[in-house]
Order: structure tokens, then sequence, then C-alpha cells
């Protein structure tokens, strides 16, 4: 019997898979529990049609990525801080800090996104990667300067 998974199920294969089961198998375990469908020919249309908008998706998703990443490649992002003697701030610039110097820009970014090399407690020049996507990153430099008056 042709089955369609629902969810993940061990030995057997991933969600969305078309498996071909024993019948005593699917009738007795997978379908009552709701881990597979039976793969009629209208159930493996709409799995198609599904498959094909996520793609689509995605393939809009990094689209997006690759303009934003693009737009944001060599771009220097200041940052003015309080600083104590020889230039050592005050706690450190996190990549929260340096997602919200970026949306002031009209850069939508996700924190989780923004990986700093290492922790920036001190004034000077910082690389930055931003990965948007696993096919799709941008890289910038991250300006640290102390406020003035301070």
């Amino acid at each position: 019997m042709r089955v369609i998974l629902q969810q993940d199920v061990k030995s057997l294969g991933k969600k969305g898979e078309i498996k071909e089961v024993a019948t005593g198998y699917a009738r007795n375990y997978l379908l009552p529990r709701g881990l597979a469908v039976e793969a009629t020919e209208g159930r493996l249309r709409q799995q198609q049609q599904e498959k094909k908008q996520r793609a689509e998706k995605e393939a809009k998703k990094l689209e997006t990525a690759r303009k934003t990443a693009a737009a944001l490649d060599g771009q220097k992002v200041e940052i003015a801080v309080r600083t104590g003697e020889g230039g050592r701030l005050f706690g450190s610039v996190t990549s929260a800090d340096l997602a919200a110097a970026l949306k002031k820009r009209g850069f939508s970014i996700d924190k989780r996104k923004i990986e700093l090399s290492e922790a920036v407690k001190s004034t000077g020049v910082f690389p930055v990667r931003i990965k948007l996507h696993p096919e799709a990153e941008a890289k910038i430099e991250l300006v640290v300067t102390a406020k003035n008056g301070e």
C-alpha cells in the first residue's frame, strides 16, 4: 500500500515522502495514529502543488536575502558608546545594538543572524558577518566610537 507520511517515522522516512508499506502496517499502525494517509491520486496532486508552492516561496526568500545582502555588503555602521579609560566600553556592543543601528538605516535584520567575530569591548573597527540565508550573506564593518562629552 502506498502512503504519504504526515510526520517523520523512525526507520521509515520523513514527512512528505511517499512510501510503499505493508497493508497491515498502514491500516493498523500508520493510519490510525495519523502518521500517514493513503496515497490517492488527489492527495498526490495536492502534495505536488504544495511542494511547488514551498519551492516558489523559498526562491522568493532567497532573492530577497540576496538583494538585502547586496545592499548591505561593504557598509560601515557607526555606533557611539560611553567609554572609560583607554577606550574601554562600559559593557559591550552586542548584535542587538547592531540590529537596532541597521533598523535606523532601513534594514530589518534579526539579531540572531548577525555574527560578531569577537566580543566588542573597546573602540575600533570590527568585521561583522550577517547570515541572511544559507546561500546569502553580507560582510559589513562595525565602527565603535566614543560618545562626545563623556
